[in-house]
């Protein structure tokens, strides 16, 4: 069973989540997304594999949220999806990524539910 971790290493529930998939005798395949960011493409194929919307995903504490107004409602989804893709640290994370589902990692047990 392939398993992938979206993960920030600055980030302790990413670190506590891929401790966890540690634990559990999972070796995922790490995906340091702030230095590989993906695309627009893939943002939508994860929001689909988690069943969120856009404004689900985004990070809203993060200076760039502010930065760039997006909490603006009418900002449509196509436009948070390329701020995103722009400036990965706007992406929630950890997303694990396993048997075609994702979750994200909050808490870290949450993972649990698609190994």
């Amino acid at each position: 069973m392939a398993i992938a971790i979206y993960h920030n290493p600055d980030c302790s529930k990413s670190r506590k989540t891929l401790e966890l998939l540690k634990e559990n005798d999972i070796e995922p395949t790490i995906v340091e997304y702030l230095k590989a960011p993906p695309t627009a493409e893939k943002l939508k194929e994860i929001l689909s594999q988690l069943g969120m919307a856009p404004r689900d995903l985004i990070r809203t504490k993060e200076d760039e949220y502010f930065e760039y107004g997006l909490k603006d409602p009418s900002l449509s989804d196509e436009q948070i999806i390329a701020y995103m893709a722009r400036y990965p640290i706007l992406i929630e994370r950890p997303i694990v990524f396993a048997n075609g589902k994702a979750v994200i990692g909050r808490p870290p047990e949450q993972v649990l539910e698609i190994i």
